[in-house]
């Protein structure tokens, strides 16, 4: 069915909205999916904050203009599914790579992260990134560290000194 303007002006301000405040964008080739593996890829996206839409290259064209992700226009050609991650950057990438393996229609075709182009094979890597509770246990790991270390090392004077105990001398009292 086709789009009249006011049709196409609403999706082309939608993907733009959307294209604004996402992370990464994962474009794909999908011909020969099918009804019902899209409609379990359409599910997993919403679990994962991954928007996901099938639109023509000359609105989605028009909807990344002003975007970071304006740097894929003229790569946009044929039947494209576009997967923006909207919470962490390597959602899109993790969705596409685990529909690739049960898919083999499903080819990565544009991969932009920070307002650069990829190649497509970098939906590996997209998908490599962390999660955010990941980085957050990362984070948390290397802050704890410096304390650990302070600890062993404070140990390790107390343990020299005093045999593992702290030896306090008393001050004479003033009168």
């Amino acid at each position: 069915m086709a789009l009249n303007l006011s049709q196409k002006q609403e999706v082309v301000a939608e993907l733009a909205e959307v294209a604004a405040k996402a992370h990464s964008l994962v474009a794909v080739e999908y011909a020969g999916t099918t009804v019902e593996q899209m409609t379990a890829m359409r599910k997993k996206a919403r679990e994962s904050s991954v928007f996901l839409k099938v639109v023509k290259n000359t609105l989605a064209s028009r909807a990344v203009v002003g975007t970071e992700f304006e740097v894929v226009k003229d790569a946009l050609t044929g039947p494209l599914l576009y997967a923006f991650s909207l919470e962490e950057p390597g959602a899109a990438g993790r969705l596409i790579k685990e529909f690739a393996k049960t898919n083999d229609k499903l080819k990565a075709k544009v991969v932009s992260v920070e307002g650069k182009l990829l190649p497509a094979a970098h939906v590996d890597v997209l998908a490599s990134l962390p999660t955010r509770e990941e980085a957050l246990a990362m984070l948390a790991r290397v802050l704890a560290e410096p304390a650990a270390m302070f600890a062993r090392a404070v140990k390790a004077v107390a343990d020299k000194q005093g045999g593992g105990e702290a030896v306090a001398e008393e001050a004479p009292a003033e009168a």
